[in-house]
């Protein structure tokens, strides 16, 4: 198939290009101007790389055409920003991409949503959740609410000539992410800087390694289109992880101190409310992420998890990567290109590096990349 990409200079759309070749598919990526486009030019003659961006009309339509199916994994996945930043970037954006595809003559469109789109502003532990679950009557922040606003949308386009579904990856983790919310948890331990926001408490979560995500929105490429066609389906490593036994544990491998000290739950959510309510009166507050949000906090205390049985019996996904597999293949990646101080390196210090090393690296400096994380850029941050 030719297949078109938003978000390959990020995270995982970077990882969805390389399947796509690997699986002999044309690799179309619409990429935005000043994007660091050095490791996907790389990649090969299967990979066209159209400028543009999912605001600019003509842009999309240039690159739709042709196309046969279209991965949609780019949006603003940050906790900062107005209601208007947010609903231009992931609502009509994705909107003009539908309809871009469609006057093309695709015939199917897989949406990277998030289960933050089903995300409650006040709720608890939810264990377990499947695609029954309801969006919410008021969402967590805008983030969450556009994001249920475009996935809605796409699952609304679905016709008998134009298959759309909607995954929905949480915790995207693996080799070439350094803005997710695990290298961001990691450079915090690094300094010394991360509390135990667990409060003893055993957080359960559901992640996905970035393999399975991929694996996920191939298979939603294929699927016939009369068992997936306007659906969503959650996306998730086979394994259930307890997050801050999970995140103590990467950071020992990489000789960091744990986690310390521990802040009670309750502590930590009126903490951030305050901090963000504080930082909403900073003049950094339209561009910069709080340094602890509601969201954040939530991420992070909250026990979610999600049954990927809708998944496995309309995709046949059944995930190709353990946590064991992921986590040597992750170590051995960070000790491949300079280590956990290369991998956790802000943005603008590796400018230099990654241009040297761009067949080997990915700098996702792309700040409208959706790796959906849900604690990813700018939310932990993924």
């Amino acid at each position: 198939m030719n297949i078109l990409i938003t978000g390959a200079t990020g995270f995982l759309g970077g990882h969805l290009a390389d399947a796509c070749l690997r699986d002999g598919h044309r690799v179309r990526a619409l990429v935005r101007s000043g994007s660091d486009t050095a490791r996907l030019s790389s990649l090969g003659a299967g990979i066209d790389l159209v400028p543009g961006d999912l605001s600019d009309t003509a842009s999309l339509a240039r690159a739709a055409i042709g196309c046969d199916a279209v991965l949609h994994s780019a949006a603003r996945v940050v906790d900062h920003g107005s209601r208007a930043q947010f609903e231009e970037a992931n609502v009509a954006g994705t909107q003009r991409l539908l309809t871009a595809a469609r006057a093309a003559g695709a015939t199917r469109f897989v949406f990277v949503s998030s289960p933050s789109a089903l995300m409650h502003l006040r709720e608890g532990d939810r264990l377990g959740i499947d695609e029954s679950t309801p969006y919410p009557t008021r969402f967590f922040n805008h983030y969450c609410a556009t994001k249920a606003a475009a996935e809605q949308y796409v699952r609304a386009a679905n016709t008998p000539r134009f298959t759309t579904c909607a995954l929905r990856p949480r915790g995207i983790w693996g080799p070439r992410d350094h803005a997710g919310f695990l290298p961001r948890m990691i450079a915090s331990m690094r300094a010394g800087r991360l509390p135990d926001l667990s409060g003893g408490k055993r957080v359960r979560v559901s992640l996905c390694h970035v393999d399975n995500a991929v694996d996920a929105c191939l298979r939603a490429t294929a699927a016939p289109a009369e068992r997936i066609g306007g659906k969503a389906y959650f996306v998730a490593d086979a394994e259930e992880t307890d997050l801050w036994a999970f995140l103590t544990r990467i950071g020992a491998l990489l000789d960091c101190p744990p986690p310390h000290p521990r802040i009670p739950v309750p502590l930590t959510r009126a903490l951030s409310r305050a901090v963000e309510t504080a930082w909403s009166l900073h003049p950094a507050a339209t561009t910069s992420p709080p340094p602890l949000s509601r969201y954040m906090a939530a991420l992070l205390t909250r026990s979610t998890t999600y049954d990927t049985g809708a998944a496995r019996r309309d995709l046949g996904y059944d995930p190709p990567r353990t946590r064991e597999d992921g986590v040597s293949g992750l170590l051995r990646w960070i000790h491949a290109n300079g280590g956990a101080e290369a991998w956790t390196r802000p943005a603008g210090h590796r400018t230099a590096t990654a241009t040297a090393t761009a067949t080997d690296t990915d700098t996702d400096t792309d700040t409208d990349t959706d790796t959906d994380t849900d604690t990813d850029r700018g939310s932990t941050r993924r």
